[in-house]
């Protein structure tokens, strides 16, 4: 009969779920979920206030942009791909009258890469909306500037006064006024 009762028992603490292991395991985990947060604090992650570009560009993208900087904000301020539609950029890409200069233009395949990050980033244009070719003429830059006096002509240079690292592409750093 001892037998029988230990066998019982046995089962019965088999049964029972064991909570102490479970409260082990939730503990090593909270503070390794803290420990790695400390460390990637330490080893210098940017604060996304700090990000140069105004959205982070996942790797796939980011030789395309680079090319797209180094070719564009050589003789002016690269502009966030989001200010000017899609077709804007393609029409810009396809032609080398560039606002009245003559460019040499991009060759495949860096030019593929420069249009997949601008395809990629640009905002879509709507059925009624005429292409705009400078930035004023923009919806979507009017619209991240509203009530804002804008010079005339609005010119690509004078971001800087708003962005002071707008030369850095790094549009969400403001001059102090704006702040």
């Amino acid at each position: 009969m001892s037998n029988l009762l230990k066998r019982k028992s046995r089962k019965h603490q088999l049964k029972r779920p064991p909570f102490g292991l479970l409260l082990v395991v939730l503990a090593w985990s909270l503070s390794m979920g803290w420990l790695l947060a400390l460390a990637s604090n330490a080893q210098g992650v940017t604060p996304v206030a700090e990000i140069g570009t105004v959205d982070v560009v996942p790797a796939q993208y980011q030789l395309g942009q680079e090319l797209y900087l180094e070719n564009c904000a050589t003789c002016h301020i690269g502009l966030p791909p989001a200010v000017l539609p899609t077709q804007t950029w393609r029409n810009l890409l396809q032609d080398s009258q560039h606002y009245g200069v003559q460019l040499k233009p991009l060759v495949d395949p860096p030019r593929i890469l420069v249009w997949r990050y601008l395809q990629t980033f640009s905002r879509s244009q709507r059925q009624d909306e005429d292409t705009p070719y400078r930035v004023n003429n923009s919806r979507y830059f009017k619209a991240l500037h509203p009530g804002i006096k804008l010079p005339r002509p609005t010119q690509v240079s004078s971001c800087v006064g708003c962005h002071p690292s707008a030369s850095d592409f790094n549009f969400r750093r403001l001059s102090p006024e704006w702040n």
